[in-house]
């Protein structure tokens, strides 16, 4: 059991909400830096009274992030965006924030930063997301030497924003569009994988220091995402091939619609590129962790978008 501080940076987030009770039942006491602590409430039942609590915090203030790791023994960077929103931009979001996180880590004494990045992380990629990433870590690096890197694919759970989004999608559309035929390959990492492999590399130090790429056992095409989608729904719908050019003309005219954008235009971009494993660094594996595959979770929790709410029974091959 350990008693140190972690404050974690977006820790009401996916990820965030996966991880803080695993790091609770080892005894951390957790500052969770969030914009809006209402959000965090239901995270601090996870821990003792008083073991788990929430900081305002504005990552783009200094003295912001400076009073959120004041004290801390660990600090971890879970802040990302997949779409850009007014003054929540990839630039003051995954660079600028990064490099404060990192900063005020490093002048507050703490031992370890790990920093979330993202699989395919590339300066010169056509996505602003990938290149706003590689840069990110950059900065990480250059403030806080000795960081941990952790590069996930497309993370899949329960409350996904990925599975959950294209099931609600493929419900509704009689017809789906699929740039280049939906070629590019990724790798779909289960949530739990992705927190036990932070707990795991934070409390070895033979695991700290360096770049992972956090991975699931296969590789999937989209177009073979989405089709597994429909399998576990139950749903059917055409898939038409359409060139990037027109996929990112259509996106356009989808990120000016009110709410929460189904596509944009970056994100036609990272779709067009496969983004696996380089196999190169080191991944689950290294750390004696067996990735779970999507066949086995993601049927479970897609049931809902079945007719008649799941309750139809859907032969899946």
């Amino acid at each position: 059991m350990s008693d140190q501080l972690i404050t974690i940076f977006g820790g009401s987030g996916f990820i965030g909400r996966h991880l803080v009770g695993r790091l609770a039942a080892k005894g951390y006491q957790i500052r969770l830096a969030v914009r809006d602590p209402e959000s965090a409430v239901q995270l601090m039942t996870q821990g003792n009274v008083g073991q788990i609590v929430g900081l305002k915090t504005n990552v783009r203030n200094q003295a912001s992030v400076d009073r959120a790791v004041e004290g801390a023994d660990i600090v971890i960077n879970l802040v990302g965006i997949l779409f850009e929103s007014g003054a929540q931009n990839f630039g003051t979001v995954h660079v600028d924030a990064a490099e404060r996180i990192a900063r005020a880590a490093k002048a507050a004494g703490a031992e370890q930063l790990i920093h979330m990045s993202a699989l395919g992380a590339d300066k010169h990629h056509a996505a602003a997301y990938a290149r706003s990433k590689a840069v990110g870590e950059e900065l990480s690096a250059a403030e806080f030497p000795g960081v941990t890197i952790l590069r996930p694919s497309v993370v899949f759970g329960r409350d996904d924003d990925f599975f959950n989004r294209f099931a609600r999608l493929l419900a509704l559309a009689p017809a789906f569009p699929l740039a280049d035929g939906g070629k590019a390959k990724m790798q779909p990492v289960w949530i739990e994988d992705v927190a036990e492999a932070i707990v795991r590399i934070l409390e070895n130090p033979a695991h700290q220091g360096k770049i992972w790429e956090l991975t699931g056992p296969t590789a999937y095409s989209f177009h073979e995402l989405l089709q597994k989608v429909l399998d576990y729904t139950g749903r059917s719908c055409l898939f038409l091939p359409v060139p990037a050019s027109m996929m990112s003309f259509m996106a356009v005219f989808m990120n000016l619609a009110p709410g929460r954008p189904q596509l944009t235009p970056d994100q036609v971009k990272l779709l067009k590129t496969d983004n696996i494993a380089s196999g190169s660094l080191p991944s689950l594996a290294n750390l004696d962790i067996s990735a779970v595959s999507i066949e086995a979770v993601v049927p479970e929790y897609l049931r809902r978008y079945r007719k008649g709410g799941g309750l139809q029974t859907v032969e899946i091959d």
